[in-house]
């Protein structure tokens, strides 16, 4: 059995709609980040960085792993179903470069301006220009990834394109003001929305953990 630690942000869906297409047995540990459970000894001890989601399998080889990081989690759980990620040659390190892509730009810069645009309180208009011309041109980036195949990686349905979902969402829903100029003009990416999220796993992994 597979502990999974997460919340209901875009990184925390990440993992659950992984565990639901791989048909994966799991259990949901919420870890409510509003009122700052990721700082209980009990989850440092799975994740020491204090962020979700993170996961705890049982069943590992050489008895129960903890894994932290999103990226790693979906890379390990990939690799122990052997499913949405290639095993060697390019589709693989095509995955892998759109997941590094999310977890080192897309992610972070979508989060940063949802706090500088939306969330906080006092509005500083140089980060909030910096932040939403760099997430424009990042979706532009993944409009035009999009527009050589109808997954990230190429005709596959990988990690990759589950690592991008739940961020991607938000940018069309929370961060919807902010982005509406460039959110227009990338067909691409509204097409890939569109097929991702018909998935009954995505549906699924989107709804957890029930809140």
């Amino acid at each position: 059995m597979i502990t999974l630690y997460t919340w209901s942000t875009p990184n925390g869906r990440k993992i659950p709609i992984m565990l639901e297409e791989c048909d994966l047995p799991y259990s949901v540990v919420p870890v409510n980040i509003g009122k700052d459970e990721q700082f209980a000894p009990e989850f440092l001890r799975v994740s020491p960085n204090n962020k979700i989601p993170a996961i705890v399998d049982d069943e590992a080889e050489g008895g129960p792993l903890s894994v932290f990081e999103s990226g790693a989690i979906l890379t390990y759980l990939a690799e122990k179903t052997g499913r949405f990620l290639a095993p060697s040659g390019p589709a693989r390190y095509k995955a892998l470069e759109w997941l590094h892509w999310q977890v080192g730009g897309l992610g972070p810069m979508l989060g940063q301006l949802g706090f500088f645009a939306v969330r906080s309180d006092e509005k500083a208009p140089l980060a909030i220009k910096r932040f939403t011309e760099e997430a424009d041109r990042l979706l532009r980036v993944m409009d035009k990834r999009l527009g050589e195949g109808p997954y990230l990686a190429g005709q596959d349905y990988s990690i990759a394109d589950m690592a991008c979902y739940a961020w991607t969402l938000a940018a069309t829903s929370f961060l919807k003001d902010p982005l509406a100029g460039t959110l227009g003009s990338v067909p691409n990416l509204h097409g890939w929305l569109e097929r991702v999220g018909k998935r009954p796993a995505v549906k699924r992994g989107m709804e957890v953990p029930k809140t």
